[in-house]
């Protein structure tokens, strides 16, 4: 049995409470009685470590037993978010406003949270990488939540010297569509907002789950060719990945289901073609959308049925005010929408009403 928090859960034992973490495999919540216990078990690829904290309401005393803990007093009033995937959860939990600082500025399509840019409240801080403490320091933010690629982060460190805590937050390295989306409870454990976040994660699993059993109505498994060559190299998504886990959802013939790895697969152009010259779709050709920009970058390109036949999806063609790909920054949080983008691609017999959001074919 698992409970989204204490007030509204039965008591396991003594003292503890489960959350009701179902897909997400980085982070678990506690709840105890007076506070909750926050784990990041996968802060960064292959950690070997994880990350404890007390999340302890504003007000209340320290309880005996956690003193010397890394405490985060909530709900937090003042945070700094690095990357843009973090916006919409927040404006789902109705919290932007708590936003101060945001590194780069320029990549947040939302019109919420861009109103907020522009009317000063978020300050922008630099760039990912080299955050500009002055400014940090001056805004006094109560929470830093960043993304690490390695556990040696010197950015991160002078942060937390300064005194400002920083939370790892994972979501980009969730297997499954629903487990990145279920990262929205991270948020809400910060800002007492468990019980709301219960429900919009429900409401998005029960519509990806209703999409998944309508694609397993269709007669045919197109087979499906991801990704583009870049330099010598062509990335295309592991089949362990989300992005593989999306088309198996869609019921289609991923091409390379079976590979091993959560990221990306490197391979040449040869065996890509080899594998995938016949592939009846071709879907997220890079930063491509036309087909006359994809045969001048390579003329091979052309060879592929999918471009013969012009079915060639792109995620890139909606675009912010700014130019920022929309597909980035609400995909996470919209998985039940990706979903139902590639069904009608696929299989469009079983959506002919539905017309897709982010997914659209390449400008002939």
């Amino acid at each position: 049995m698992f409970f989204s928090c204490k007030k509204e859960g039965h008591k396991i034992d003594k003292e503890t409470f489960i959350t009701s973490i179902t897909h997400a495999k980085g982070f678990d919540i506690k709840a105890y009685d007076g506070y909750s216990k926050l784990l990041i078990t996968a802060p960064y690829p292959d950690a070997k470590e994880q990350f404890e904290y007390i999340l302890l309401p504003k007000g209340n005393d320290v309880p005996t037993g956690v003193q010397g803990s890394s405490i985060i007093r909530t709900p937090i009033e003042k945070i700094v978010v690095t990357s843009t995937t973090h916006i919409p959860m927040l404006e789902l939990l109705n919290e932007e406003s708590s936003i101060v600082g945001f590194p780069n500025t320029t990549y947040i399509s939302s019109e919420k949270t861009r109103a907020l840019i522009e009317k000063g409240t978020i300050k922008e801080l630099g760039k990912e990488e080299t955050i500009n403490t002055e400014i940090l320091l001056d805004i006094n933010p109560e929470l830093v939540v960043g993304f690490s690629m390695s556990s040696n982060n010197k950015m991160f460190s002078t942060i937390e010297k300064a005194g400002i805590q920083v939370l790892l937050n994972g979501d980009w390295l969730e297997e499954t569509p629903l487990g990145r989306v279920e990262w929205i409870k991270f948020f809400a454990a910060l800002y007492n907002k468990e019980t709301l976040a219960d429900s919009i994660f429900t409401s998005i699993e029960r519509d990806y789950e209703k999409a998944v059993m309508l694609a397993k109505g269709a007669s045919n498994r197109p087979s499906v060719l991801s990704g583009v060559q870049f330099k010598d190299v062509w990335n295309l998504p592991a089949g362990e990945s989300f992005v593989a886990q999306f088309l198996k959802d869609a019921n289609t013939n991923y091409l390379w289901s079976d590979s091993k790895g959560k990221g990306s697969l490197s391979l040449s152009f040869e065996s890509v073609f080899d594998k995938g010259q016949n592939a009846k779709l071709w879907i997220a050709p890079g930063h491509y959308s036309s087909y006359d920009q994809l045969q001048k970058m390579n003329q091979h390109y052309s060879k592929f049925d999918a471009f013969k036949t012009k079915n060639i999806y792109s995620f890139n063609s909606k675009k912010g005010s700014n130019g920022g790909v929309l597909y980035y920054e609400l995909a996470p949080v919209q998985p039940h929408i990706v979903l139902k983008d590639i069904i009608k691609i696929a299989h469009p017999e079983l959506l002919p009403n539905y017309t897709p959001y982010f997914l659209a074919s390449l400008k002939e």
